[in-house]
């Protein structure tokens, strides 16, 4: 963490902020919560389980000039992988082949990370940095999904440096389609169960 943040939040909470934040009433709040430690600063056991569970996150991240970039990043459950209280990898698959994402970093590697689960309404936005990997291909192999149908040349490292979760206030609740499917093959496989104990007791009438 830089050495001119005394408290974590000052991440996000510039001068420049925190000036709205007095004018517009909530500065107080945000200032009791600073007291009391603030945001966590490496990964605790329900963040990594919660990352463990995604299947898409939002990388941000900007060139030397400041022009910010979101990039989504998607897979199987897993494909996020931490490594430790401090790190959070992920194989980065082979797409358009753009590397906006690749080239931001090589200038500038201040980075975040934005995670929101819509089935759980829950969301967790993490500051770092990041770094691509491309002459590690140990690394790149663990990290790639088993069975899953991708390529990847490279792998993305983020070190977290500070994180906080946001109430579920306004997301949506949104269901993944495979738990929607299974939910629906075990409700006809109940209603077929139950029409064929009506038609056997129908028949010994």
């Amino acid at each position: 963490m830089s050495q001119e943040r005394k408290i974590a939040s000052d991440i996000a909470f510039t001068p420049g902020v925190k000036a709205i934040q007095s004018r517009k009433g909530s500065r107080d709040a945000y200032a009791r919560m600073e007291s009391l430690g603030g945001w966590a600063t490496t990964i605790n056991g329900d963040l990594a389980e919660f990352i463990g569970q995604q299947t898409s996150v939002f990388l941000a991240t900007a060139n030397r000039d400041g022009q910010p970039y979101i990039q989504h990043r998607g897979g199987p459950p897993g494909f996020l992988v931490v490594l430790d209280e401090q790190t959070i990898a992920f194989a980065d698959f082979n797409g358009n082949r753009q590397y906006i994402t690749s080239g931001n970093l090589a200038e500038n590697p201040r980075a975040h990370l934005f995670l929101i689960d819509y089935a759980t309404q829950q969301r967790f936005k993490l500051w770092g940095t990041a770094r691509v990997v491309e002459d590690d291909r140990a690394l790149t192999d663990r990290l790639m999904p088993q069975n899953y149908r991708a390529r990847s040349e490279q792998a993305i490292v983020f070190t977290v440096e500070v994180w906080d979760a946001n109430c579920s206030q306004h997301i949506p609740q949104r269901l993944e389609a495979g738990d929607v499917s299974r939910a629906l093959q075990s409700r006809d496989a109940k209603i077929a169960e139950l029409e064929a104990e009506i038609k056997r007791l129908s028949s010994n009438r």
